[in-house]
C-alpha cells in the first residue's frame, strides 16, 4: 500500500510541476510581450516595418528590365516572355501576376488594339476586367520609362515607338 501512495504522490508531482514549468513560461511570454508593446518606438517600427512591406509588395511588380528600345529581336523576345509568364500565371490560378505580366506585354506589341481582342475572346471576363484597368497605370510606367531611356527623340524615332491609345469604348 505504501508503494502505491508514493507512485500516486510522485506522480501529481510530475503534474503539477508540469503545470507550474507552463505557467510560468506563459506568464514569461505574456511579460516580455507586454514590455514590448509599451516600448515608446512599438508603434512607430510597426508602422515603419507595415510601410516597408508594402513597398516591397509594389515594387516587385514595376521592377521590370526593358530592354532596348531599339533592338527590335529584344523587345520581341521581351514581348514573347511577358506573354508566355503571363499564360503560365493564369494556368496556375495566379491571377493577379499574370494580369501584371500581360499587361507588360500589351504596350510592346506592334498592334496592341487586336492584341486586346484576341486576348478578350481567350481570357476570362473578370480577367480581361483586370488587364484592362491596370493598362492605363502600365501606359504612364512605360512612358515614364520610354522617356528616361531616350537621350534626344528624333522625329523617325519617335514614330518607331509602341503606343498603346485607348478610347473610352475600348474599356467596356
Amino acid at each position: 500500500m505504501s508503494s502505491l501512495v508514493t507512485n500516486f504522490y510522485s506522480s501529481s508531482l510530475v503534474k503539477y510541476a508540469v503545470a507550474g514549468a507552463g505557467l510560468c513560461f506563459l506568464g514569461y511570454c505574456i511579460y516580455f510581450d507586454n514590455k514590448r508593446r509599451s516600448h515608446p518606438d512599438f508603434k512607430k517600427r510597426l508602422k515603419e516595418r507595415r510601410q516597408h512591406s508594402k513597398v516591397g509588395k509594389s515594387s516587385k511588380s514595376g521592377d521590370i528590365q526593358l530592354p532596348d528600345l531599339q533592338n527590335q529581336e529584344a523587345v520581341q523576345k521581351f514581348f514573347f516572355e511577358q506573354v508566355q509568364l503571363g499564360e503560365e500565371l493564369l494556368a496556375a490560378g495566379d491571377v493577379e501576376r499574370a494580369v501584371d505580366h500581360l499587361s507588360n506585354a500589351v504596350p510592346l506589341c506592334g498592334q496592341p488594339q487586336q492584341l486586346l481582342q484576341v486576348l478578350e475572346q481567350t481570357l476570362p471576363p473578370q480577367v480581361f476586367q483586370l488587364l484592362v484597368q491596370k493598362l492605363p497605370e502600365v501606359n504612364k510606367r512605360y512612358a515614364s520609362m520610354f522617356a528616361s531611356s531616350m537621350t534626344i527623340p528624333s522625329p523617325a524615332a519617335a514614330s518607331k515607338g509602341p503606343t498603346l491609345t485607348l478610347a473610352e469604348d475600348d474599356m467596356d
